[in-house]
């Protein structure tokens, strides 16, 4: 980030009163709003999308106020290039909706307006308000659980009281394309200059409000390479079965945010010591916890920061095979200690382990298939006599169970050489492949026959 935006003078425009957090609990910070002039910041027009600015002129020229916000303006401030935009206005859902023909309302716990504009999609949001207790049992549009969770909350607000509802203070800084300024609520300025994560607010109480936050504070800090400042990572451990509490499907998503962002290792050793990666992977956690290694999690991990560091794609299943992997080798040899034949033990674990996770995480059938298929070819990999070797190349899974074996040699699970084999096998041409299979032909130990007894001729009778 240039260092004049942290050498600005900035302009006071007034105080905040005590903050007022969601369960109408008061917390004693004041903030001060700041106005960053066009000369001492980074932020361009050139890097914001044509659809987001379309958006935020309708929105001005139509009365409203509107504002990119959040993480967009958090990375044009470090330097990068966000890959989404979302945008903070003062008109209603429904008013922006009216607005454009390519939008779509959406959610319950939050409304929310999507502006489609082919790939890209542009997320609107009404400033978000505060109410006290009696206005939450008066108005159903903000709902609380007996533990503090936010399971509804449609209330209102104006621009300042939108950004102490937001997460972190590096989140709470909104641009204004009129007049090119930045606006800063809650000390975000200071906190990017620290490479810290702060909530707004009481920690305790802003977790409680939507657990999901403290996963968002662990990819924040993998992501930016920042600290998690002390207030805000003290009640994390205590709070993590908090989780429990959202709906697996919900966690399910935040799982691939978490991994497939390009800093998948350094997500694992945080969620690992926040006592988080117990709630989203518990089967998992356990198996490591009574012996099982974990370094083909890890390498798996670091081929996916490779892969997407290259701008190649991830999928969701083979993520998720590397994560439960250690769970199914427990269970696997559990099933094969009490007397199960091997083929039949594997099959009963995958079924365990995966009915087992998706009480945590929810998996799409479209995932917990291929998952399946990856586990079940690491048996197949091996068996490469006569026409095994083609056949099992023909499996629609055979390249992701490929990568998966590599995986489990990089990681020293199993003695390299099967790898590179199959590696060869796929590059050689016809000749070459009868070759090799030629030569597994004449490398396998010869079974000895077993010679048969002439049968004894009755004794002939005189």
């Amino acid at each position: 980030m240039p260092k004049s935006i942290f050498t600005l003078v900035e302009q006071s425009v007034g105080k905040f009163r005590s903050f007022m957090s969601g369960n109408g609990k008061k917390k004693a910070l004041i903030y001060q709003r700041r106005e960053i002039p066009r000369d001492q910041h980074n932020v361009s027009r050139s890097v914001i999308s044509e659809p987001a600015k379309k958006v935020l002129h309708r929105l001005n020229k139509s009365g409203y106020e509107a504002y990119l916000v959040g993480g967009g303006v958090r990375d044009i401030l470090l330097g990068g290039i966000p890959k989404d935009f979302d945008i903070a206005t003062n008109a209603t859902p429904e008013e922006v909706h009216d607005l454009f023909r390519n939008s779509r309302l959406i959610g319950r716990r939050f409304r929310i307006v999507h502006v489609v504009f082919g790939r890209e999609v542009i997320e609107v949001t009404t400033f978000r308000g505060n109410t006290t207790e009696a206005d939450t049992d008066a108005d159903d549009d903000r709902r609380t659980s007996e533990h503090g969770l936010l399971l509804r909350d449609n209330v209102y607000g104006n621009h300042e009281e939108d950004a102490l509802r937001r997460d972190f203070t590096v989140n709470a800084l909104y641009y204004c394309i009129r007049d090119f300024t930045i606006i800063d609520f809650a000390n975000g300025i200071e906190d990017l200059r620290n490479r810290q994560l702060r909530l707004i607010g009481d920690p305790e109480t802003r977790y409680r409000e939507d657990p999901v936050r403290m996963l968002r504070a662990i990819r924040f800090a993998a992501k930016l390479g920042f600290d998690i400042e002390p207030e805000t990572e003290a009640p994390i451990k205590e709070l993590a079965p908090l989780l429990s509490h959202i709906p697996s499907a919900r966690l399910f998503d935040e799982v691939l945010k978490l991994f497939s962002a390009g800093h998948g290792e350094a997500t694992y050793d945080l969620l690992t010591r926040y006592n988080l990666l117990e709630p989203l992977f518990p089967e998992t956690v356990r198996a490591i916890e009574a012996g099982e290694p974990d370094e083909l999690i890890r390498q798996a991990l670091r081929n996916t920061d490779a892969r997407i560091a290259q701008g190649k794609s991830v999928t969701p299943y083979f993520l998720f095979a590397a994560m439960l992997w250690p769970a199914l080798q427990a269970e696997w040899h559990r099933r094969q200690d009490n007397g199960d034949p091997v083929q039949p033990a594997l099959h009963g674990a995958i079924g365990k382990v995966i009915g087992r996770q998706v009480q945590a995480t929810s998996i799409p059938k479209r995932f917990s298939g291929p998952m399946k298929e990856i586990w079940e070819l690491q048996m197949r990999l091996p068996r490469r006599q006569g026409k095994r070797a083609f056949v099992t190349m023909t499996h629609p899974r055979f390249r992701a169970a490929y990568d998966f074996l590599l995986v489990r040699e990089n990681s020293g699970e199993i003695e390299p050489g099967l790898g590179q084999w199959w590696t060869e096998f796929q590059q050689a041409d016809e000749r070459r492949q009868e070759r090799m299979l030629s030569e597994l032909a004449s490398d396998a130990p010869k079974k000895r026959k077993r010679r048969r007894k002439p049968a004894q001729r009755p004794p002939q009778q005189c």
